[in-house]
Order: structure tokens, then C-alpha cells, then sequence
């Protein structure tokens, strides 16, 4: 089973989840994917994903997380003892989000999108500083990202598999690219 997590303001229906589902689909292993809609709230996210992966695969879980999905995937990864793949990730995303806190709207949708001050401290509460076992993580950074440094994806997941692509953008738009190799990842076992 492959959690997919979507990063800030975003949805399943981002460009990302929808190429891993699609994926997935092609091979006949469209049941695979997980892939909730997160709440604003870093707490809530994480509360979701441990029910959906308690629920739904306990024994059998990957990762896949995007942007802000990253750092939770992180945090879900060292927890659980389970693979993560790492889309362009936030490492820090304290420094990112405080210019945030408000109401905006999701990028999939015209709903107001809450995000609050508390969840500043809710994030800090997950940030994991240094990971432990670097081989069950894959990072794909590109240095084109306009809204994030690949170089502190690069530092924090020193010792992991890592893609780095020479320019492209925070969306990897040639994700599609990528997409079977991170499928591959996904259904390696952690040694």
C-alpha cells in the first residue's frame, strides 16, 4: 500500500497523486493508493494518516510525499519503521508557513483553506532533525524549485537515495518521468 501525501493547500487531485495513481492503475494496483484529502491542521494530517495506515496497512506501507506531504512523510517514516519517497520536501517548514497563517484557498478548489498560528507549534512538534536510517528514504529535489532549496533536502537526507534533477520546478513536472522508479522504491523492502 502506498500512502500519498499532498502538500500545502493542495488535494488528491494534484498533478503528483494523480500521476502515481494513474500509474498504479495501468498496472492493475489502483487499491493500492491512499491518498486523504489532509486537514490545515499538522496534528489532524497526522492523526488521518496513522488511522489510514493502522486501517489499511499496517504491515505493508510506503510513503510518497510532496512539498509539505515530505515532511510528513518524514515524521510517518520514522515512526512507523516504513520506505518514504520524498517530492521536492519541506525540511523546515517553520521558516516557510509563518507568511501563511490565514485564510487563502486551496490550489484544486475555490474553498477557503484556514491556516492558523497554533500550527506553527504543531509543526515544530513533528520536525524530525536528523533521520535514522537514511536507506529507507528516496529523495527527488530539483534544483529549479522556486519555492524551496534542494540543497537543505539534499543535506537532510544525507545518506539516502537521491534523485537530483538538474532544473525543472516545485511541481517536477516531468514527474511523470519518475513515476516508476518511485513505484520500484516503494515496493523494495527495508533491510
Amino acid at each position: 500500500m502506498i500512502l500519498y501525501l499532498h502538500g500545502f493547500r493542495s488535494s488528491p487531485k494534484s498533478f503528483k497523486a494523480r500521476v502515481v495513481q494513474k500509474a498504479l492503475e495501468d498496472a492493475g494496483r489502483a487499491h493500492e493508493l491512499i491518498c486523504p484529502q489532509l486537514p490545515a491542521s499538522p496534528k489532524e494530517a497526522m492523526a488521518l494518516s496513522l488511522l489510514l495506515a493502522e486501517r489499511y496497512a499496517p504491515d505493508n506501507l510506503s510513503i510518497v510525499g510532496s512539498s509539505l506531504g515530505g515532511f510528513y512523510a518524514t515524521w510517518l517514516a520514522e515512526r512507523l519503521g516504513v520506505r518514504a519517497v520524498l517530492l521536492n520536501p519541506s525540511v523546515n517548514p517553520l521558516k516557510n508557513l509563518e507568511h501563511h497563517v490565514g485564510v487563502t484557498t486551496a490550489w484544486h478548489s475555490d474553498e477557503p483553506f484556514e491556516f492558523r498560528r497554533e500550527y506553527i507549534d504543531e509543526l515544530a512538534a513533528l520536525r524530525v532533525e536528523t533521520i535514522t536510517r537514511p536507506e529507507r528514504y528516496f529523495l527527488i529535489a530539483a534544483t529549479g524549485d522556486e519555492v524551496l532549496d534542494y540543497r537543505d533536502m539534499v543535506a537532510h537526507y544525507a545518506g539516502a537515495r537521491q534523485h537530483v534533477i538538474e532544473g525543472s520546478d516545485h511541481a517536477i513536472s516531468e514527474f511523470p518521468q519518475y513515476v516508476d522508479e518511485v513505484l520500484a522504491f516503494c515496493a523494495g523492502s527495508v533491510q
